[in-house]
């Protein structure tokens, strides 16, 4: 009896990348990383009216994306700023990345929790990420405009700045409330 038939399917998996999430930082890593003189991290609500979506909808894409989690950091009675986790698709999966806004609304830290695209990876670079490092809302933040590409890494060096120039409006509008 001949046993090929077996063969051909194991082999048809070989071409196909693996694709597996890395956890680089946890949540309350990245907070205490972001914050370490925070005595708390209390949770924000993001939930915008109507009208507040609308002008989202017009500063920064993708409009229809879900709500990011958001905390606010604090030491003791002081407001440190304002933390922030959401994700935004990769190529084809999803990346989770944190942003640390002081209370004026600039970036202090920029960070990749979970990444799980088999290319890309050089968006966790210290100096590609520190690109944002004191960006505001009024800034383009985005892609050869302010933000310098990774090459073989185009679409997660995109996403990853529009969901940051979207938290950024997201965070402007929180701080008019």
């Amino acid at each position: 009896m001949n046993s090929d038939w077996r063969v051909l399917p194991l082999a048809a998996f070989a071409a196909v990348p693996a694709v597996h999430a890395m956890e680089y930082l946890s949540i309350e890593a990245a907070q205490r990383a972001a914050f370490p003189d925070a005595t708390a991290f209390v949770p924000l609500s993001v939930d915008l009216p109507a009208d507040a979506r609308a002008r989202l909808a017009e500063i920064a894409r993708p409009p229809g994306a879900r709500d990011p989690r958001a905390w606010r950091a604090m030491a003791g009675a002081k407001t440190l700023g304002t933390f922030y986790v959401d994700a935004v698709i990769g190529k084809q999966e999803y990346i989770d990345y944190a942003l640390a806004v002081d209370p004026a609304g600039r970036v202090l830290r920029l960070e990749v929790l979970v990444y799980r695209e088999t290319h890309g990876w050089e968006i966790r670079n210290d100096r590609w990420r520190s690109q944002f490092a004191g960006k505001t809302a009024q800034d383009p933040v985005a892609i050869n405009a302010d933000i310098a590409n990774i090459s073989g890494a185009t679409l997660s060096s995109r996403h990853v700045s529009d969901g940051v120039r979207r938290l950024l409006a997201i965070d402007a509008i929180l701080r008019t409330r």
